[in-house]
């Protein structure tokens, strides 16, 4: 049989472009623009591969892969898209297909990868439900993101230890937890465990549990988070701060694939998939001897590396957009943004990456005097510049006192009131708003949002449970 590639995409000069270079490969390439041509090219001829776009002019062309799956299982199919989201990938991914290359790509890779699809001649099959893809935590289209997408879906159905690599603020336990709702452990537990805070001399106890008498304080017995994330995922946050005795014992585990509580005698068979992450460089930390080669290359199986914001520009008014979506859902003002004002955000550095740029709109959402956001709302919190960049102003020194004054004057002359409810009614809308803002540019930190608020801890845990909110939301996630 000739190598016979049927290509199905609505845009001529891609078209062209494709079908030029595997011809010169010695394909055989017929095109089409639509799914009904699609089916009835299938219907006509034996190919060795699809390759397919998926806005068509009739229809996407992922949705109606179905009946093209049923009628030939084993043939390869390779899908192209500019709807480049992780959505998309996964959707992608559940399809079966062979690979998924985002616009714009690397045409000799993708005639590589037709070749190799050929030789193999067959394409897994995937099953995920359709809607497990609503509500995934990562945004951003831009080629660095691409990369990481298409990571995670080469990780959904392995249970391979993944080990995320990026800087502060970059996103990787919501990567972590892509990986985890989006695998097949998704029916088990998400367990995340951030190692740096743990205090070395209880982090044994943490990961493994322990047995009551085992040391001091052991009054009953503990179950460790590995037995916690028993059937689901274990996120290993910030390992490269964890002790070097608790490496060697987390290595002895990963090797084994049983543990032992701290006091225990019986060894537990682990079930449970591993993710680890860190914003330190571990090669220099292994020359140096403070972190261990053999631990590294455990983990290491899978390494996915998350850009930083500055080599994702692109994603920032997209990112923008979205934040100021969550904060309208979680009880601040809602507010739009204009063209401009994106275009301002997407010009600065955001040195804290993702994380910085959450909390900063965050901080618009609540002390922007209009509904729509524009250069001049931005440009008052973006008060000094380093290296030629504006950099965002930290909460310490936002002016609060006048923005909530011109806040509270626009609340009520917005609101008529009757004689005598002004401050209740006036609490209830600042009051959740306030704290919101600030557990969010605390990392969740409520000891220091209380003195951040000038307020007993007590109290602020106590009006946190009285406005239905959580702390645990807003706690720094890597």
């Amino acid at each position: 049989m000739a190598k016979r590639v049927l290509l199905v995409e609505d845009d001529a000069s891609i078209a062209l472009v494709i079908t030029a270079a595997l011809e010169a490969e010695g394909f055989d390439v017929d095109h089409c623009d639509s799914v009904a041509g699609r089916d009835r090219h299938l219907a006509g001829a034996d190919y060795r591969l699809l390759l397919t776009d998926v806005m068509l002019t009739d229809g996407d062309g992922i949705e109606t892969l179905g009946s093209v799956r049923d009628a030939h299982p084993t043939m390869p199919i390779i899908i192209l898209s500019a709807q480049n989201t992780l959505d998309t990938a996964v959707r992608a991914s559940e399809t079966g297909a062979f690979e998924y290359f985002p616009k714009p790509f690397d045409l000799e890779e993708l005639v590589r990868t037709v070749t190799q699809a050929i030789g193999k001649a067959e394409a897994a099959e995937i099953d995920v439900p359709q809607d497990v893809t609503q509500g995934l935590p990562l945004v951003g289209r831009s080629a660095a993101m691409q990369a990481v997408y298409r990571m995670i879906t080469r990780v959904l159905r392995n249970d391979l230890t993944v080990l995320i690599l990026g800087e502060s603020g970059t996103g990787k336990e919501l990567v972590a937890e892509a990986i985890h709702q989006l695998g097949n452990r998704r029916a088990g537990p998400f367990v995340a465990v951030n190692t740096a805070a743990i205090p070395a001399e209880l982090i044994e106890s943490e990961l493994f549990g322990h047995e009551k008498g085992a040391f001091t304080g052991a009054v009953a017995r503990s179950i460790g988070k590995f037995e916690q994330a028993s059937g689901g995922t274990l996120f290993l946050d910030e390992i490269g701060d964890m002790p070097m005795q608790a490496q060697t014992r987390l290595l002895r585990a990963l090797q084994s694939g049983r543990i032992r509580r701290v006091g225990g005698r019986d060894e537990i068979t682990l079930d449970c998939r591993i993710v680890a992450a860190t914003n330190r460089d571990l090669l220099p930390m292994i020359a140096a001897g403070t972190f261990r080669e053999d631990l590294y290359y455990r983990l290491a199986v899978v390494p996915i590396e998350l850009p930083p914001l500055r080599e994702r520009a692109d994603d920032i008014e997209a990112l923008a957009r979205h934040f100021l979506a969550n904060a309208a859902a979680e009880g601040l003002p809602r507010r739009q943004l204009t063209q401009a004002g994106a275009e301002l955000l997407s010009r600065q550095p955001w040195r804290g990456n993702v994380r910085e740029l959450r909390n900063f709109i965050y901080r618009l959402a609540l002390l922007a005097r209009d509904e729509v956001i524009d250069v001049s709302a931005i440009e008052p919190l973006l008060v000094h510049t380093e290296g030629g960049h504006a950099v965002a102003q930290t909460s310490q020194s936002l002016p609060v006192a006048g923005d909530l004054a011109a806040a509270v004057e626009h609340w009520l002359s917005c609101n008529s009131l009757p004689h005598g409810e002004l401050y209740d009614s006036a609490l209830a809308a600042f009051e959740r708003p306030l704290f919101i803002s600030v557990l969010g540019q605390t990392g969740g930190n409520q000891l220091r949002a209380a003195q951040i608020l000038g307020i007993n801890r007590n109290t602020l845990r106590k009006r946190l449970s009285d406005l239905g909110i959580n702390a645990e939301d807003y706690v720094a996630k890597d």
